[in-house]
């Protein structure tokens, strides 16, 4: 699946995307590996816990600036499943090449990590008092999509379906893919992720700061694409 952007600068490689599946897969191989009890540690000490950074009872101001938001950050990169590793990475891939493209990489990896970390911190404050670790980028990928929808809201992704022996090449509306990445996520709501909180409001967060972090870039955006 790809898209074209029109562009008057010379090809540059683009790496953001690359390292971030690569970061995913590396801790879901390392994760795999390590036996279940050890597992479970490592998720509750890097995944987001809302009851181990957020007191329902504190002020939160003061609880802003404890060194455990860190976990909002590192939570992005821990999945369990390869299911939940498969679609988080499917639908990166597909937005996130175009869009790194017209944001460039460095802006497209702080759309991601920044994004990824308000969605875990709105998805931590909804379920404050919880147990449960909040695992995996599907919260950033909604910010990565929401930037998409900003900046090509007309867009078609060429699809290539295999098709028998064939290889069939159709157009589709980026918004068909966009709500089959909705339905994944109603699906891993219903089902529940192993180990893991699942929590919308994170998605709904992340989607609606990639709006936003689109609309305030649009200028520098459109000066990259003219050269």
């Amino acid at each position: 699946m790809f898209i074209h952007v029109e562009t008057r600068r010379r090809p540059r490689w683009h790496w953001a995307t690359l390292l971030i599946v690569t970061l995913c897969v590396l801790c879901f191989v390392g994760l795999a590996l390590t036996p279940p009890p050890q597992r479970i540690s490592l998720l509750l000490e890097w995944g987001t816990v809302p009851a181990n950074i957020f007191d329902p009872h504190e002020a939160l101001l003061p609880q802003l600036t404890d060194p455990a938001l860190l976990r909002l950050f590192t939570a992005l990169f821990i999945h369990v499943t390869w299911l939940h590793l498969l679609s988080n990475l499917l639908f990166l891939v597909i937005f996130g090449l175009p869009g790194e493209r017209a944001l460039g990489s460095l802006r497209f990896l702080l759309l991601f990590v920044i994004g990824g970390i308000m969605a875990n911190l709105i998805g931590a404050l909804s379920l404050a008092g919880v147990r449960l670790p909040i695992i995996g980028c599907s919260g950033a990928v909604s910010a990565v999509v929401g930037t998409y929808v900003a900046l090509f809201p007309r867009a078609k992704l060429g699809l290539v379906l295999p098709l028998g022996l064939y290889l069939e090449f159709v157009r589709v509306p980026a918004f068909l893919l966009i709500g089959i990445w909705v339905l994944l996520q109603l699906l891993f709501s219903y089902v529940g992720p192993s180990y893991g909180a699942y929590v919308w409001w994170a998605h709904i967060g992340g989607f609606l700061f990639g709006l936003v972090f689109a609309l305030f870039s649009r200028e520098s955006i459109a000066r990259r694409l003219r050269g």
